[in-house]
């Protein structure tokens, strides 16, 4: 079996403040993400720089989505912990949230500056799956988001203390981080090729999107054990999942028919 073991969550101490490996991969994701999206851009119509200069702006949008919508089916938790809200350096952060409130924030304004929001969505459908790529590997040093017990080629050992109490004698789990991330980095490499080829109408890779990487949630989470809330024993990542991707299918479907 090939073993995958975090090193541990902090990355380095700067005056005895610890920085945690969570913080700097997705600080990198967000980075690359934010290239990516201003490199696609310079091929359309949208001002120059556009997503560098709303970049602080998408930024915390896109973690305030993740993180209420984190800390929101984790009430039981943070209702008595209410200042734990606002310490992310160990995690906690939510896609589902993020991707949300993301489309909410875009569309007001893309409205406000007469902007395309469709054309701003598919840039941000790249360099979003690209980023969250990256990002996963957060999970990875954190030791969380892994999956059942295996004996299979490929397993990530856990620490004792990060394991599921009913899975305490187990030493090997999925890594479903990884998975994820490679999943998500082959959803980029379609996408960008949907993009620079121009297949489709303008949303199409918006639409592509939520189709593709509701497919890879819904099947990755079916083999997480940590799961924060359960919608008639199916985990609500399961559930968003399929409303996404029914979403991405009407969508594509309403762009199609608009255009003939």
């Amino acid at each position: 079996m090939f073993i995958l073991q975090s090193p541990g969550e902090i990355a380095f101490n700067i005056f005895n403040i610890s920085v945690y490996w969570y913080g700097v991969i997705m600080a990198f994701a967000v980075f690359v993400g934010v290239l990516c999206a201003n490199k696609l851009a310079k091929s359309t119509t949208l001002p120059a720089n556009f997503f560098i200069d709303y970049s602080p702006a998408f930024i915390i949008v896109g973690l305030l989505g993740a993180r209420l919508y984190y800390c929101i089916l984790n009430w039981n938790y943070y209702f008595f912990k209410a200042l734990e809200i606002l310490d992310i350096r160990q995690g906690g952060l939510s896609i589902h949230g993020m991707i949300i409130l993301s489309v909410l924030g875009i569309y007001i304004l893309a409205k406000k500056k007469g902007l395309e929001f469709f054309k701003i969505a598919d840039i941000l459908a790249c360099s979003a799956v690209l980023a969250q790529s990256i990002g996963r590997w957060g999970n990875f040093f954190n030791s969380e988001a892994f999956g059942l017990p295996t004996s299979g080629y490929l397993g990530l050992y856990i620490q004792p203390q990060y394991r599921p109490v009913e899975y305490f004698n187990e030493n090997f789990f999925h890594p479903t981080f990884l998975y994820e991330s490679l999943l998500n980095l082959l959803i980029f490499f379609v996408l960008l090729f949907v993009y620079k080829n121009k297949i489709g109408n303008v949303g199409s890779v918006f639409s592509l999107y939520l189709i593709l990487y509701s497919i890879v949630r819904f099947f990755i989470e079916g083999l997480r054990i940590d799961s924060a809330l359960s919608v008639f024993n199916f985990p609500i990542a399961q559930v968003v999942s399929v409303i996404l991707f029914f979403v991405g299918i009407c969508l594509l479907l309403f762009i199609n028919r608009k255009s003939n």
